[in-house]
């Protein structure tokens, strides 16, 4: 796909219109939606945290007093646009097998809210950081996730099934729900405003996966090793998404005030700068803990719970990025670990396995069924 030169912002809506027809993209029943930018509310005009706190949020980029911020900012914004195309293209091939009308709605609505936010990050890009800008939100719809030229590695693994993508929403997703919530309280307004209808947006999402994943369990076609397995290879990625252990980058972006601490408001302590991002990987392991707890209630007496791997697993980023540690956190010596990694990850047969499931009915559970052990 050649992506014409952007002057104005209509430019670039015609050329997001081209990328949907370059990757292939039909969305039943939502052909009509209406893309737009949304911008909420904030709690507060005043910069929240960082060397700025006190003073008022930054209303533009001319606005910002250093370079080095400003260029920092663009990448944060860059990143999470990048992350929001990224998962349409993964997520584009799930409508031929899909298993109910309820299920084409929702992967719909997922992919079309996932476009409206990576619109949005393009619409503060072209209107608010110039030529740069307009050059970046170009670039957003040039890379694809399957020729592994998206910025994150998460979104350059394939969504193929179903079971793939209840694991991916309830995981990588949650971990969007994370980053999100960490810009809601930047300096930069145009951001911050940004991040309230994203969120709520993603509140969907996020229950989707988790219904997703109890449906599963519940209709008893998937072995719960294997879904297992489907677990360790995402949960392993998502860790990754929350950056490298004593991230400069990331204290930077705090001293900055460009991103501040999951639920920022509600932390009473001083931050630990020097390690923002363990703390926010912490949170993340700790709220998915609870998670798999609720799955795995729903599985038959006897059989052994679905659990979160060790976080030094099967890492690419960070401390234990390529260290051959075990699901359970036992380091291994690299021929072992091979043999093991095979044994705790989907292998070929096992996805095919999947994708052939994929075709029967009743593999997954109606969402009526979930729905009324949640209630009761």
């Amino acid at each position: 796909m050649v992506v014409k030169k952007i002057s104005t912002f209509d430019d670039w809506i015609d050329s997001f219109r081209s990328w949907q027809k370059d990757i292939d993209l039909r969305l039943p029943r939502f052909s009509d939606y209406q893309f737009e930018a949304k911008y909420g509310d904030l709690k507060t005009s005043e910069i929240e945290f960082g060397d700025f706190a006190g003073n008022r949020k930054w209303e533009r980029v001319t606005q910002i007093p250093q370079q080095q911020i400003r260029d920092a900012l663009l990448n944060l914004i860059v990143y999470q646009g990048d992350t929001e195309f990224a998962s349409v293209e993964q997520q584009r091939n799930l409508l031929d097998t899909s298993p109910s009308d309820y299920d084409t709605d929702s992967v719909c609505r997922i992919m079309v809210e996932e476009m409206r936010h990576g619109w949005q990050m393009c619409h503060l890009l072209v209107n608010q950081f110039g030529e740069t800008g307009k050059v970046e939100a170009r670039k957003l719809l040039e890379r694809r996730a399957w020729d592994n030229s998206r910025l994150l590695g998460s979104f350059n693994v394939d969504v193929d099934n179903w079971v793939d993508f209840f694991t991916y929403t309830e995981f990588v997703d949650r971990d969007g729900k994370f980053q999100l919530n960490m810009l809601s309280t930047s300096a930069f307004e145009p951001l911050a405003r940004s991040m309230g209808p994203m969120l709520r947006e993603e509140g969907f999402h996020l229950g989707t996966g988790h219904m997703g994943l109890q449906r599963i369990v519940k209709a008893g076609r998937v072995p719960p090793a294997l879904l297992q397995k489907y677990i360790n290879k995402w949960l392993s990625t998502a860790y990754d998404l929350f950056g490298k252990d004593s991230s400069s980058s990331a204290e930077w972006f705090y001293v900055w005030g460009l991103k501040g601490r999951y639920d920022e408001s509600r932390q009473s302590e001083a931050p630990d700068k020097a390690h923002l991002n363990e703390l926010s990987r912490e949170m993340y392991r700790q709220e998915v803990e609870k998670l798999l707890q609720s799955i795995s209630r729903l599985l038959p007496p006897g059989v052994d719970p679905i659990v979160a791997p060790d976080m030094k697993f099967h890492r690419s980023i960070g401390e234990f990025a390529g260290e051959p540690y075990s699901v359970t956190g036992e380091r291994l010596s690299p021929e072992a670990y091979a043999k093991h990694a095979a044994e705790v990850l989907p292998n070929e047969e096992e996805k095919q396995f999947v994708r052939d499931l994929m075709r029967v009915p009743g593999w997954i559970a109606p969402r009526e069924e979930v729905t009324a052990i949640t209630e009761n």
